[in-house]
């Protein structure tokens, strides 16, 4: 069961890693190019407006993306 668990966990932080890197790349090519065609720029706008106006459901998320961007 451990070693299912830890295979799980392996395979995630693989996924979540390949994840991290489109994010990136798409936040790249949306600003060497100047059109955002994969919305990452406007997702990163959005949650930024999110931590601004919602108050603690912006700290959570705050919290989340920081907890996300540290494991990578």
């Amino acid at each position: 069961m451990k070693n299912a668990i830890t295979s799980l966990n392996g395979w995630i932080s693989v996924f979540t890693g390949l994840l991290l890197q489109l994010v990136i790349l798409g936040a790249v090519i949306g600003v060497l190019f100047g059109d955002d065609q994969f919305k990452v720029i406007a997702g990163i706008g959005e949650t930024m407006k999110l931590i601004g106006t919602e108050g603690l459901g912006g700290l959570v998320a705050l919290v989340l993306i920081a907890t996300w961007y540290k494991k990578s």
